[in-house]
Formats: C-alpha cells, sequence, structure tokens
C-alpha cells in the first residue's frame, strides 16, 4: 500500500490550502492548513481519501478520526465540523474526495447482480472504512489522468465506476447501494433533507417533511437522528447557522441583517445560538476567522515546498 499512497501524493502534490479542482469530473483534493470556517460545513456526500496526515470529522454528536489506513464516506449532505492534522513526521495534510452522484451509483448497480434489499433500521450515513490495495489502485488511475487531461473523457467514467465499486465491496458499501434506491430508509431521509437544504430559511413542520418521506412522522423523526444525527430541527438550525457564518466571514451583512437573510426571527436568539455552536459572537467570530485568513496567507506565501 506504501507504494500506491507515494504516487498518490506525488499526483496529487500542487493541491492547495482550499478545495482544488483536477478537472475530472467530481474530484477534487486539498492540502495543508484549511481555513476553519471551511472545516465547518455541510459536506456533500463522498468518499474521502487521506493520503498525508489525518482528519476528524464530528456530526451531531460523533466524532470521527481517519489516516491514510481509512476512508471516509458520507451518503447524505450533512453539517459538520473538521479538523485536519499533519502527519507524526511534519508533512502537511493532503487528502483527495470523490463526490457521489447518485445517477451514476444508480448506473453503476444496474451492472451488478441484484443485492437484497432489507427494512433494517436506519443507521447513521457516516462511517470510516479500513482502505484497500484494490481501492488504492482504482484512486491512483484516476489521479494519473491529472497529467493525461485528453484521456479524461475516455476514462474518468469508468475509473469512477471502479472506485465507487470497491467501495460498495466494502463495510459502509450499503451507503452508497441506498443512495440510489428507493424506499431505504436512507433514500427517504434524503429526500427531506433535500428540502430542508432547499428551503432553509422557511419554517419547518416535521408532519410535512414525514408526509415528503412517506413515513409516519415518529417514524421519520427517528430514522432521520439515526441518519444524520440531528433531529429535523437541528439540522435546520445547523444549516441556518453555517450560511449566516459564511455570509459574515464574506461581509455580506451585519449580524441582525443575516439572522434574518437565513430564517431567524430573532436576531438575539439567533446570535445566542451562534456563539453556542462556534464559541464566540457573530461579529467577534467573523473578526478572529478574518484575522486568521489574513495571517494564513501571509505564512502560506512565505513557505516552501
Amino acid at each position: 500500500m506504501e507504494t500506491q499512497l507515494q504516487e498518490l501524493r506525488r499526483l496529487a502534490a500542487h493541491a492547495e490550502n482550499r478545495r482544488t479542482e483536477t478537472g475530472i469530473p467530481r474530484v477534487a483534493m486539498v492540502q495543508g492548513r484549511v481555513p476553519e470556517h471551511e472545516l465547518a460545513a455541510v459536506y456533500e456526500p463522498m468518499v474521502n481519501l487521506i493520503l498525508t496526515g489525518s482528519k476528524t470529522m464530528t456530526v451531531g454528536d460523533r466524532t470521527l478520526r481517519y489516516d491514510p489506513a481509512t476512508y471516509f464516506v458520507m451518503s447524505v449532505d450533512l453539517p459538520a465540523t473538521g479538523a485536519v492534522h499533519p502527519s507524526k513526521t511534519g508533512e502537511p495534510y493532503l487528502a483527495v474526495s470523490l463526490t457521489l452522484a447518485p445517477a451514476v451509483v444508480t448506473s453503476l448497480l444496474a451492472d451488478l447482480p441484484e443485492h437484497a434489499c432489507d427494512d433494517a433500521a436506519a443507521s447513521a450515513a457516516f462511517e470510516v472504512a479500513p482502505v484497500t490495495t484494490e481501492l488504492l489502485d482504482a484512486w491512483v488511475r484516476m489521479l494519473r489522468l491529472v497529467g493525461r487531461p485528453t484521456e479524461i473523457a475516455a476514462l474518468a467514467q469508468a475509473y469512477e465506476r471502479e472506485i465507487l465499486f470497491r467501495v460498495l465491496q466494502g463495510p459502509q458499501g450499503w451507503m452508497v447501494r441506498d443512495l440510489a434506491i428507493p424506499g431505504t430508509a436512507l433514500s427517504r431521509v434524503g429526500v427531506a433533507i433535500h428540502w430542508i437544504r432547499e428551503n432553509f430559511t422557511k419554517p419547518l413542520r416535521v408532519e410535512d417533511l414525514a408526509s415528503l418521506s412517506a413515513l409516519s412522522p415518529s417514524a421519520f423523526h427517528r430514522q432521520f437522528k439515526a441518519v444524520t444525527s440531528h433531529s429535523p430541527l437541528q439540522y435546520q438550525k445547523r444549516v441556518r447557522l453555517l450560511h449566516a457564518r459564511s455570509l459574515l466571514v464574506a461581509g455580506k451583512g451585519n449580524a441582525t441583517s443575516v439572522a434574518f437573510d437565513v430564517g431567524y426571527e430573532s436576531a438575539t436568539q439567533f446570535s445566542r445560538e451562534y456563539a453556542r455552536l462556534f464559541g464566540l459572537p457573530p461579529a467577534k467570530d467573523a473578526t478572529r476567522l478574518a484575522v486568521r485568513a489574513g495571517s494564513g496567507k501571509h505564512s502560506r506565501g512565505s513557505r516552501t515546498r
């Protein structure tokens, strides 16, 4: 595995301290220290592979840590906070990710033997699994395309399917499978998540979301909490606060105007809940992040690799 990881590190070495597009559909990479407010976000469904260092992801009351011996799977949009760490010998954090596209998964499943579906209880839609040589091989072939852009159109889809196939074979493969199969607990909750993401500024009624998901209110609430580690209202609140933070950091309003922009009816309640989540009132937090971003740019400008 170390030989494969070394090649992957070389192929991803030009990644920046932010999401770096590769030119390959749905494949991105990142290196070094990532701004704190970018690590606290609503993450899209993905397969995330660490090449150097490690990362922690906290969703609700669960925190997972993973490194080059493992990979991370998330199969629905989830509000989460992350932290990246260099390796024990000091090399900067380096990772690649593949955003999951339900249409691609559906196409792949159509070419595989039917898998018996059961009505097992809903489980969390994010987990860590041990990496395999077969999965790393597929990633090597994918990242080689970064240096061969004329081959991307012909080969990237095949390598994406191979990566997904290897994930499907792993212990968390059910997450990827259930993402694309109608009627599973995960896909039903996914319908509600999509509505909240598109309408997070609007009032939320659990009964309406349950009906949209074709579940009773009690079953919906239970399955939503199992999949996301949040209640529906907690999920909406976290999405609102994360969006508010991005607006504040970008200078697109003050605490009061942003509070109303993201759906709060009380600026006081917004400030209280914001401080509870991020540790500081909105204005102070935005100022702190701006100062850190400025010092980070300075240090990156003077750093050699």
